[in-house]
C-alpha cells in the first residue's frame, strides 16, 4: 500500500489509548512513552522504504502526510518528554539501522516521522554528539544504505534551522565527501539546504577558514574525489558558501582567510581557481585593512603569489589607486610638517628620531654624500669644458645660423611690404 493511504487510515484514537496506557504503566519513564509512539507508528505504516534518502520527495516527507490531529498528538507527547528527546533521537537512528539488517526495504516511516517531528521542536539535538555520529557513520562505511540513513536523519534539522544544517554538513557530510557512494547525497543535501534558506544570515558564525578551504579545493581543484558534474554543482553553491564563511563582519575577519588564499595562488594553479583566488585576495585587501599587515609578513615567502595579486589589483577597474597614493603622500607630508612645527626643528622631531633608530638616516646620509660628490664632479666638468665645446659648436654651426637668419629677415621684409600695400585696400573693402 502507498504510504499516504496508510497514514490516512491510521486510527488516532487508538494511538492516544496506547500512549495513555504506556504513561500509566511507566509514569516516571518518558523515554518509554516516546519509544512506544515510534514503535506504534512504524507498525501501522507498513509501506516499504523506496530508498534511504527520500530525495525524490519533499524535504519534510513523510511527516508532511500526517493530518492535523495526528500532529497534535505527537507534538503534545514530545513537549512532555523534553529531557528524553536526545535519547529518543538516538533510539530512532539505531533502530532504523537495526531494522535494515533484518530485511531490505523494511518500513521505517514511523521512525522517520518521529525524527522529523522531533527536530521541528528541538533542531539543536542533532549537533549534540556529532563526533559520535561521525564515528557511527565511518563504522558503516562499507554499507552505503546505512550511511545514507544516518546522513538523512541528522540532516533533517537543517530544514528548520540553517545553522544546525551547516553544522551537520560540515561535521558529518564534508568528512565523507570523498566517498563516491555518499558524495552525491551530500551535495544534493547542501543544495537543498541553501535553496530552502534564502536568508543566509541565520548561518553566520558556523563556518571558518578550517571548514571553508576544503570546500574551495573540492570546488576548483581538478581530478579530486568528486565527479565533474558534482564539482560543477558545488561550484554553483560556492558563492553562497563564501558569504556564509566571511560572515556578518567581513571587514574584521577576511585577514584570517588571506594566508590560505595566498598560499594556493601558485603559478601551477588551475586557471579557474587562480581567478577565484586573486578575486578573493583583492576582496580581502580592499575590505579588511588588517589583510595588508598579514601580506607584509608573508610576501617574501610567497613572491610569485604576491606578484599575481599585485597584477590583479593594478589591472582592476574602478578602484582609485593613484588617488589613494596621493592622499597617503599628502597625509604623510602633513604629519611630518606638524611634527617638525610642534618640536621646533626637524632634528628634534619624532620623525627624525624614528628615522635614526631604524637606520634610514644613516643610509640616506651616505647616499646623499655620494650624490653630492658625483654632482660636484659633474659641475666641475661643466665649468671646465663648457666654454671649449660652446666655441667649437659656434664655429661649426655659425655659418648655417647666419644664412638662416638672413633668409628669415628677407622673407619678413617682403611680408611687411605686401601688408603695407594691401592692408588699406582690405580695410576699405570691409567698410563697404
Amino acid at each position: 500500500r502507498h504510504l499516504s493511504v496508510c497514514v490516512s487510515q491510521l486510527d488516532v484514537q487508538e494511538l492516544k489509548q496506547q500512549l495513555e496506557k504506556s504513561q500509566s504503566l511507566f509514569p516516571e519513564n518518558p523515554c518509554v512513552w516516546v519509544k512506544d509512539l515510534a514503535g506504534y507508528l512504524n507498525h501501522k505504516l507498513p509501506a516499504p522504504d523506496t530508498e534511504p534518502t527520500l530525495s525524490s520527495y519533499a524535504h519534510d516527507y513523510p511527516y508532511c502526510l500526517a493530518g492535523k490531529e495526528l500532529r497534535a498528538v505527537i507534538k503534545a507527547l514530545l513537549a512532555r518528554c523534553s529531557d528524553a528527546l536526545p535519547e529518543f533521537f538516538d533510539h530512532c537512528v539505531f533502530t532504523m539501522l537495526r531494522e535494515q539488517d533484518l530485511q531490505a526495504g523494511e518500513c521505517l516511516h514511523g521512525y522517520r516521522m518521529c525524527i522529523q517531528a522531533l527536530v521541528q521542536v528541538k533542531p539543536q539535538i542533532v549537533s549534540l554528539k556529532l563526533p559520535d555520529h561521525l564515528e557511527l557513520l565511518r563504522s558503516h562505511q562499507n554499507r552505503p544504505v546505512k550511511c545514507l540513513t544516518i546522513m538523512w536523519a541528522l540532516g533533517q534539522a537543517g530544514f528548520y534551522d540553517l545553522s544546525q544544517g551547516l553544522r551537520v554538513w560540515l561535521g558529518i557530510m564534508l568528512p565523507v565527501l570523498g566517498m563516491k557512494a555518499l558524495s552525491a547525497y551530500a551535495i544534493t543535501y547542501l543544495e537543498r539546504l541553501l535553496t530552502l534558506h534564502a536568508n543566509l544570515t541565520k548561518g553566520f558564525g558556523v563556518m571558518g577558514p578550517k571548514e571553508f578551504f576544503p570546500l574551495l579545493d573540492f570546488a576548483y581543484m581538478p581530478k579530486n574525489a568528486l565527479s565533474q558534474s558534482l564539482q560543477e554543482q558545488l561550484c554553483q553553491l560556492y558563492p553562497r558558501l563564501k558569504v556564509l564563511a566571511f560572515g556578518a563582519k567581513p571587514e574584521s575577519t577576511l585577514h584570517t582567510y588571506f594566508p590560505s588564499f595566498l598560499s594556493r595562488a601558485t603559478p601551477n594553479c588551475p586557471d579557474a581557481m587562480k581567478k577565484e583566488l586573486l578575486r578573493s585576495l583583492t576582496e580581502c585587501l580592499t575590505v579588511d585593512g588588517q589583510s595588508l599587515s598579514v601580506w607584509r609578513q608573508l610576501y617574501t615567502k610567497h613572491l610569485s603569489q604576491s606578484r599575481s595579486s599585485l597584477q590583479q589589483k593594478m589591472q582592476g577597474r574602478g578602484y582609485p589607486w593613484w588617488r589613494v597614493l596621493m592622499m597617503s603622500l599628502v597625509f604623510v607630508a602633513g604629519f611630518i610638517a606638524h611634527d617638525v612645527r610642534s618640536q621646533g626643528s626637524f632634528a628634534d622631531s619624532t620623525t627624525a628620531l624614528y628615522l635614526e633608530r631604524s637606520g634610514v638616516t644613516a643610509v640616506s646620509q651616505q647616499a646623499w654624500s655620494k650624490v653630492s660628490h658625483c654632482g660636484q664632479q659633474g659641475v666641475s666638468w661643466l665649468l671646465e669644458n663648457t666654454p671649449y665645446y660652446y666655441s667649437r659648436a659656434l664655429e661649426a654651426a655659425g655659418p648655417l645660423l647666419e644664412d638662416t637668419r638672413g633668409r628669415i629677415t628677407q622673407k619678413s621684409s617682403e611680408l611687411l611690404l605686401w601688408l603695407q600695400e594691401n592692408l588699406p585696400l582690405l580695410i576699405e573693402w570691409v567698410r563697404r
